[in-house]
């Protein structure tokens, strides 16, 4: 059983960028393939980017695309989301998420069975 471990989050000035990170310990990340998703005050927790298990294929959700960037190293067993651009729509608690069943990533959070702890990002204007 994987577990993730998360690190990253901080409070930004709307316009900066964080780098949130991922650490997968028990298991082998390569078998993987890797999400982040966020919930922001009061809401929903929502997908924000994924990636397949090789790297080789990424997808974002339409409110980060061309901002977000997901990237992962299976020999240090590290995902990664870079974020420029913050705003404070972005403020959340960010999730990262292994799925190791489906061929392709998913969007569903009921697709994902190991969790990272939730790292705090909070964009301020």
């Amino acid at each position: 059983q994987v577990q993730l471990v998360q690190s990253g989050g901080e409070l930004v000035q709307a316009g900066g960028s964080l780098r949130l990170s991922c650490v997968a310990s028990g298991g082998i990340l390569s078998w993987y393939n890797m999400g982040w998703f966020r919930q922001p005050p009061g809401k929903e927790r929502e997908f924000v980017a994924g990636i397949s298990r090789s790297g080789g294929v990424t997808r974002y959700d339409d409110s980060v695309e061309g901002r977000f960037t997901i990237s992962r190293d299976n020999a240090k067993n590290t995902v990664y989301l870079q974020m420029n651009s913050l705003k404070p729509g972005d403020t959340a608690v960010y999730y990262c998420a292994a799925d190791g069943i489906r061929s392709r990533t998913s969007i569903m959070t009921s697709d994902y069975d190991y969790w990272g702890q939730g790292t705090q990002v909070t964009v301020s204007s």
